[in-house]
């Protein structure tokens, strides 16, 4: 799977803007998640070395030195995210996600959708490739220094990040 994911990458990167280097990369993470009206903390990544992002595929990518377990405890869920984690973003969408994974009982589940289908239920659904989502509250995924919970889903997207 990480091959396939590097090809991808690879065929992305003609297009793309590309960051590398912690503190640029988890800024500019974080813009494209308000640019997306997504919450800040739904990717808690650490040592990002690589951002790219196609702006005309919509195709994200986000390297990080080594993979992290991450647990949302508003949720009570566990998350594994790869040393590669990808995506096509869109607005309130993640779609064709690799690199991330819940535990769900005693086995890791690949998530490929992140999605808010409906911005003012104030709920964020993830789904896994069968089909099966579960929805939880987007507080949930705001980070700790937010001090007003998801007041950026709520306004028109009109900053350029790159």
């Amino acid at each position: 799977m990480a091959c396939q994911q590097h090809q991808i990458i690879e065929q992305q990167r003609n297009e793309a803007e590309i960051f590398k280097g912690e503190a640029i990369c988890k800024q500019k993470s974080r813009l494209l998640l308000d640019e997306m009206l997504l919450p800040r903390g739904l990717l808690p990544l650490d040592n990002i070395v690589e951002m790219g992002f196609n702006r005309v595929t919509g195709f994200v990518w986000l390297k990080q030195r080594q993979k992290k377990v991450h647990r949302f405890n508003a949720i009570g869920r566990t998350v594994s995210f790869d040393t590669e984690v990808t995506a096509f973003v869109e607005e309130h969408v993640m779609r064709r996600i690799t690199g991330v994974k819940t535990k769900e009982l005693f086995i890791w589940l690949p998530v490929s959708t992140i999605f808010i289908d409906d911005p003012s239920s104030n709920k964020i659904l993830f789904a896994n490739s069968s089909g099966i989502a579960r929805s939880f509250p987007l507080s949930a995924f705001n980070l700790q220094e937010e001090q007003k919970p998801q007041q950026h889903l709520h306004r028109q997207s009109t900053t350029n990040l790159f």
